[in-house]
């Protein structure tokens, strides 16, 4: 159950190796989450992952699991729900893919596709099944702002990313009133995370000192991600937008007629 702060003191993240994921997750151990469950596939990075997070005071336990696997999804959460109930699970696992290369090799799309919607469904159906049985909990659901308007240049993305956010907004529908809260976040895209350091100047062509450059507009980080998700979990709110401007500029984008859309340099 969530302490009297409204922090879950239980999480489970399926794609135990994202960076917004780890993100999250440290904030939450910092806010009084005691249990934390890192579902995915078995490797290095995973390991690496789950011990980080031991260090900070968490029980840390592992869980094989695979998107592309959804015959076993129901076995292997199931386990997982058995051993205790789950305050929070964070669906973060998806692969952007290579538009160029899947447009060419149709396989390589399905897999886009099959991770990030299919997968997706399969395993938030079954996670949403378990909390609204324990009668509590959140699920919170990666999205993305490339499934809010589909661009040329990633419509294999995007249009897996858009199926995953109406899914998400129609399943947290049909638990309103369960006890259960379902949350999308749509982050821009993120860039990675750097050590703070000094800024240095640099120079022009005409040899005049400038300020560095700057992030460019519109994107965000894991750790800026993190702190949005933990602020929409304390508001109970349905969608956080990544940075929050973003909606303002989405909003003005979908009515952006399709003959000028396409040409947009976005």
């Amino acid at each position: 159950m969530k302490d009297a702060f409204g922090a879950p003191q239980s999480l489970l993240v399926l794609g135990g190796t994202s960076k917004i994921a780890l993100a999250t997750a440290r904030r939450l151990i910092a806010h009084r989450t005691r249990t934390v469950w890192l579902a995915g596939r078995p490797s290095p990075a995973l390991d690496e992952a789950a011990a980080e997070l031991r260090t900070r005071g968490a029980d840390v336990r592992t869980a094989d699991f695979d998107a592309l696997d959804p015959e076993s999804h129901e076995t292997v959460l199931g386990k997982i729900f058995a051993e205790g109930d789950i305050d929070m699970v964070l669906l973060a696992f998806g692969i952007a893919g290579d538009q160029e290369h899947d447009e060419e090799d149709p396989l390589s799309a399905v897999r886009v596709a099959g991770t990030n919607y299919t997968g997706a469904v399969s395993a938030g159906l079954v996670c949403a099944g378990a909390l609204q049985a324990q009668g509590h909990g959140s699920l919170v659901v990666l999205s993305s702002v490339a499934g809010e308007r589909v661009r040329r240049a990633d419509f294999i993305y995007g249009s897996s990313k858009a199926g995953l956010d109406a899914f998400t907004q129609g399943l947290g529908d049909a638990l309103y009133g369960t006890g259960v809260h379902v949350m999308a976040v749509r982050p821009g895209v993120v860039r990675p995370q750097k050590p703070a350091r000094a800024a240095t100047p640099r120079l022009t062509a005409a040899g005049l000192a400038t300020a560095p450059l700057e992030a460019p507009p519109l994107t965000t980080t894991p750790d800026a991600v993190a702190a949005a998700i933990v602020a929409g979990l304390r508001r109970r709110s349905e969608t956080v937008w990544v940075p929050g401007s973003l909606r303002v500029v989405m909003s003005a984008l979908r009515h952006v007629p399709r003959p000028l859309f396409r040409h947009l340099p976005i």
